[in-house]
């Protein structure tokens, strides 16, 4: 894991305040609230880590993602990439933008123009962004480019369908990397595969981060990746960043009731046994009118008569490396602290296997990655 102390050195990227509302119905006489998909966020991504986000389907994840790409403007706000402000980047320096930030999208197929060749696909950033380098020297590129994701040169020739979808990502993933991004973006990358594949393609990623120097922000909703890819994580509810801190550290020790909840609908992997669960009460409210004061107070088991009266705000839990927003926290961890800790059994022979595949792919020594013949990809 990274061990980056927070200087504006090693800060690649910083949201402040940002917040992005979608105007909803049309019409003079539309008066519908609007969605607020994100609602004053701030981060600040270290040079050459993996952050990763996290939270419920419709929380705000992607918006935050595309937001930070500058894939759609801020409603107020500011995004920083290396201390210069995104929205004010024009012309080459915008090109400039597009080449250091790249972006990894979830679902590997629809995101490849089936009209296509992979040779064209992941040579299309080189003719914008080297346009000094020849057809040959080109196709020579591109050719290293699919050796580092594990794929042959010839699979130039030939055209998504004919992939399967872990070499589908690869090639989305060589696409993102041709231009020499210092910082990618990924949108559930792995969440669409199998979870054999899922495991190759997170040790392919974590291989390339190590040799590339590449900083990485990663969209997911599976817990098990995140605890084992990433270096730090930011937990997201309705908008909002409610925890953020090490992964070790929040996964170990979480402190808010909404990332207690999460952690503890992981399924138990103790044969015979399932670990206690923290209830939600409940449906997510609706974004476009989320609850007055703190926002998880509705389906928060922990939740006090003034939760529904003041906003919490980020704040140290106990330091300034792990952050939380929950006017309770100390107390519900202190409580929580004293429930038994639940027995040691044997894991299943199927969890088991499901562990090791994520233990292999992140534990395993960084190798250049194999090359896969189409229709041969290892777990599909």
């Amino acid at each position: 894991m990274s061990n980056l102390s927070d200087t504006d050195e090693d800060v690649i990227l910083e949201a402040t305040n940002l917040k992005r509302h979608f105007e909803v119905g049309n019409g003079y006489f539309s008066h519908q609230p609007p969605v607020r998909a994100v609602d004053g966020i701030s981060l600040r991504i270290r040079r050459g880590e993996t952050f990763a986000i996290v939270g419920e389907s419709g929380c705000g994840k992607s918006t935050l993602a595309r937001l930070l790409m500058r894939l759609i403007p801020p409603s107020s706000g500011t995004v920083q990439f290396e201390q210069d402000d995104i929205q004010s980047l024009k012309g080459p320096e915008l090109k400039k933008l597009r080449r250091d930030m790249q972006f990894i999208f979830q679902d590997p197929f629809s995101s490849l123009n089936p009209r296509m060749t992979v040779g064209k696909l992941v040579g299309e950033p080189l003719e914008t962004h080297a346009p000094h380098l020849n057809a040959s020297e080109r196709r020579t590129k591109v050719a290293e480019m699919l050796q580092q994701v594990g794929l042959r040169p010839e699979h130039a020739s030939r055209y998504p369908h004919e992939f399967s979808g872990g070499q589908r990502q690869r090639i989305g993933i060589a696409r993102a990397l041709a231009s020499g991004p210092k910082l990618v973006i990924g949108d559930e990358p792995v969440s669409a595969l199998d979870v054999s594949v899922q495991a190759q393609v997170i040790n392919l990623l974590g291989d390339l981060r190590d040799r590339l120097g590449l900083t990485l922000i990663i969209i997911a909703h599976d817990l098990a990746v995140i605890r084992h890819m990433s270096d730090r994580v930011a937990v997201m509810y309705l908008g909002q960043i409610v925890e953020t801190g090490p992964a070790d550290e929040v996964f170990a020790n979480a402190r808010h009731p909404y990332t207690m909840a999460l952690l503890s609908a992981i399924p138990e992997p103790i044969h015979g046994h399932q670990g206690e669960r923290v209830p939600l009460k409940g449906e997510t409210p609706s974004p476009a009118t989320p609850p007055a004061g703190c926002r998880f107070h509705t389906r928060c088991s922990f939740a006090r008569a003034d939760c529904s009266e003041r906003e919490p705000e980020l704040r140290p839990a106990p330091d300034a490396n792990h952050l939380v927003a929950c006017h309770y926290w100390e107390k519900i961890g202190a409580e929580q602290a004293t429930k038994p800790a639940p027995k040691a059994h044997e894991l299943r022979a199927d969890v088991q296997s499901r562990f090791a595949l994520y233990r292999d792919a992140i534990g395993g020594a960084r190798t250049m990655p194999r090359q896969i013949d189409a229709g041969h990809d290892q777990g599909e």
